[in-house]
């Protein structure tokens, strides 16, 4: 029996009907140059769908469609997708995950998803000027307006969804304007995933350009790729605005995870987790990779048409590669005050050197320690609220009458948000008492 894994799939391989410019993605159509036929062929499927079930102990499974683009697959392969599940699934509980562009979504797709209860993640990068900056499609053309009317087949249909959103050089400059905006789209759970990517001066063997993150060949940090520091300044001002007005209400995955830390638990995110090596990307050929992120032919485990899945998550190469995170990890690292949050982060990242001059430093690592220490102190008590069975979203009060202290003032004016939390104008609410 395997240990407890996680699986993107990809059944369309990389084939999209986008052509984000930062996508990282895209050129993994070269490591299968003789393919033609990229949807994942049917018995691959079924295979797929029974070893994933029967590899794991938990009660509860998860599938996780992404691409490329899965919509172009259509919904009837989905809804076969839905009868293996239900043919193999033993007594389990089946929840499916589906990451999209939105640019397909229409009434027959909202139908099926809301049916099926599948979790659609939607990937908007912000208000129109921002998302179409990398986000266009093959002519060249926006996506926006097409990305939306997709958002809206979601609601109508009541689908549940969150929304991912790529941080990159032009967006990060403006993120009280990229939350803002989805908060006004209807998104309640955020996902804000950095982008970072390094390319070689010539393609490898494989005609891949975006270069491993393991390799030590020439190469240079992609112009589209966030700034680091940056980064943590986009963190920490989407921070500072949602613990004042909207905890409870909004969730961004990054902050629900920084509170596991500070709860001393185990993030329940892989870049934050101290080994990995559980969260493996399946192509639509059934070729089984380490990590999304290390789809390239030295981290390639296997085939699950040829090898059991479990055995190739098990391998010794696989347990090597999740132990390598922690064991590589530099001395600045291991002494670092906020190493508990962030573990050093993901592998793929860490390209730079430590100011000993030390190897093996994440590229984001001024960005993380700007933005773990920033939020310390509303972790601390949002932690202790946890811990004495109160809620969390006590902390808006708090951080209220922390600033009114620091403003000199004992109450808050009148139109000033109320100190309880509430949302309102404090002569609306608690003033009016």
């Amino acid at each position: 029996m395997a240990k407890a894994f996680h699986v993107l799939t990809k059944p369309t391989g990389p084939i999209c009907n986008l052509d984000c410019k930062y996508c990282f993605y895209l050129e993994k159509e070269n490591l299968y140059s003789d393919t033609s036929q990229w949807a994942m062929p049917d018995d691959v499927l079924e295979s797929y769908v029974r070893q994933y079930i029967e590899s794991q102990r938990a009660p509860v499974i998860s599938f996780a469609w992404q691409g490329g683009e899965p919509t172009l697959l259509g919904v009837d392969f989905f809804r076969k997708v839905v009868r293996l599940q239900a043919k193999y699934a033993a007594g389990k509980k089946i929840e499916n995950g589906f990451q999209t562009n939105g640019v397909l979504l229409d009434d027959r797709w909202g139908e099926f998803l809301a049916e099926n209860g599948f979790l659609v993640g939607i990937s908007i990068d912000g208000p129109e000027r921002l998302h179409d900056r990398y986000r266009v499609d093959k002519g060249g053309a926006p996506s926006f307006r097409r990305v939306m009317r997709g958002l809206g087949y979601l609601r109508k249909h009541g689908v549940e969804y969150n929304t991912l959103t790529v941080v990159q050089r032009s967006n990060s400059r403006h993120p009280l304007e990229v939350y803002r905006f989805l908060k006004q789209a209807g998104s309640r759970f955020m996902q804000f995933i950095p982008i970072v990517e390094r390319e070689s001066p010539q393609p490898d063997d494989a005609g891949l350009v975006l270069i491993s993150p393991d390799s030590a060949e020439p190469a240079r940090v992609s112009p589209w790729s966030v700034d680091s520091f940056q980064y943590g300044k986009f963190l920490c001002a989407i921070f500072d605005e949602w613990v004042r007005r909207d905890v409870g209400r909004y969730y961004v995955q990054i902050f629900d995870v920084a509170l596991e830390s500070w709860m001393g638990m185990a993030a329940s995110l892989c870049v934050f987790r101290e080994t990995c090596g559980s969260a493996l990307a399946l192509e639509h050929n059934g070729d089984l990779y380490s990590c999304d992120h290390y789809v390239y032919p030295e981290n390639l485990l296997g085939n699950i048409m040829e090898d059991p899945m479990g055995s190739l998550v098990n391998s010794p190469s696989q347990v090597r590669f999740g132990q390598n995170k922690r064991d590589r990890l530099p001395r600045y690292c291991r002494e670092c005050e906020v190493r508990f949050a962030c573990n050093g982060e993901c592998p793929k990242h860490r390209f730079i050197r430590t100011p000993q001059g030390e190897e093996g430093l994440n590229y984001l690592c001024a960005g993380y320690k700007l933005f773990f220490n920033h939020i310390d102190p509303y972790m601390r008590f949002m932690a202790g609220e946890l811990r004495q069975g109160r809620a969390p979203a006590n902390v808006m009060s708090w951080v209220r009458r922390r600033d009114l202290q620091a403003q000199g003032r004992r109450r808050p004016g009148r139109n000033d948000p109320c100190l309880c939390g509430s949302g309102k104008k404090f002569k609306k609410c608690c003033g009016r008492r």
